[in-house]
């Protein structure tokens, strides 16, 4: 063969490979994407999974498979993705838990560090109910009866978001004694409630509170967020009762492995973002007691730090630590 011929053909298989390369490199997403939910089916973080996946779907051309991994307060499904691959097909679909847990929940086996925040999407206020036939008007009337007293309020379970900010808002904030009574589930919380067999129900909107706060099965005393919810529209604040400075509530968000490339997590962040803005699906998040939310990841990733640091305080303070 030629020399010619010979530098011909090494370049033909040269011009090959790298042509088959660019080929086979295809734009992310190049398969299916698998949403890990931290909880069980039918609950706010499942709900709101398959709302937003739905759209993500849609506007990436990609299926979205929920995968529910519950169990441990929702560490066993942010322990899988902290550990999955860093390439934006495992993605993590949490709640408050995963700021809670940095600090109530010793030896996880991840910290908030090994985790990339792609997007939180939303946000349901904490409230304090009582039941419907209580004569009290709102939360100052509550606490101002209560003074002296022995009281008691549930949640959904001990150390849930509900649980810690309505001790620390009894103890730190309103300074009266209040026992915790924890429930298996917001559902049997909610019926006790209803039913007079505990003093308050401490939860979020989304939690289904607010369908029993509408229909007169609960009467809200207070929601802690800075604004009235629009599906509870005569609930005030706890600020407009006389407790200012106290916000808390339970969000969504959509967490990767921390390693996970600048590139991928900003088309996560932005095809979520375009999907946020859907005005149907934002009616359907109103309705089940949730606030949309469209940030930007940077936004996000804010949030979840000032989350993360807010809830470690609350934490500290009343002691709390569960191994």
């Amino acid at each position: 063969m030629r020399p010619f011929t010979i530098v011909v053909a090494i370049f033909a298989i040269v011009a090959s490979v790298f042509g088959s390369g660019q080929a086979n490199a295809q734009p992310y997403p190049a398969r299916d994407i698998t949403f890990i939910v931290a909880f069980a089916p039918g609950g706010v973080a499942d709900t709101v999974a398959r709302l937003v996946g739905q759209g993500l779907g849609v506007k990436l051309g990609r299926n979205i498979i929920v995968e529910n991994r519950g169990g441990a307060g929702g560490n066993i499904a942010a322990a899988a993705v902290a550990r999955a691959a860093s390439d934006g097909y495992t993605v993590l679909v949490t709640t408050t838990a995963l700021a809670i847990n940095e600090t109530l929940r010793k030896n996880n086996g991840f910290t908030a560090a090994d985790f990339k925040t792609i997007a939180i999407v939303a946000s349901s206020p904490e409230a304090l109910a009582t039941a419907g036939g209580n004569p009290v008007k709102n939360l100052a009337e509550f606490i101002k009866e209560a003074k002296g007293k022995s009281i008691n309020f549930g949640t959904a379970g001990v150390g849930s978001g509900s649980h810690i900010a309505a001790e620390y808002f009894f103890k730190e904030i309103a300074k009266i004694s209040a026992v915790h009574v924890p429930f298996q589930g917001g559902a049997p919380a909610m019926n006790a409630a209803m039913g007079g067999q505990i003093d308050l129900l401490a939860t979020t909107l989304g939690g289904g509170a607010a369908a029993q706060i509408a229909s007169g099965k609960l009467k809200g005393l207070g929601v802690a967020s800075a604004r009235r919810a629009a599906v509870v529209p005569d609930v005030p604040t706890y600020a407009e009762t006389g407790f200012p400075n106290f916000d808390a509530a339970s969000w969504v968000g959509v967490f990767a492995p921390a390693g996970t490339s600048p590139e991928i997590a900003g088309r996560l962040s932005t095809a979520i973002a375009e999907v946020m803005q859907d005005a149907a699906l934002q009616q359907k998040l109103a309705a089940i007691g949730f606030d949309p939310i469209n940030g930007s990841q940077s936004q996000a990733e804010s949030y979840f730090k000032a989350e993360v640091a807010k809830w470690g305080i609350m934490v500290n303070t009343l002691g709390l630590s569960i191994n």
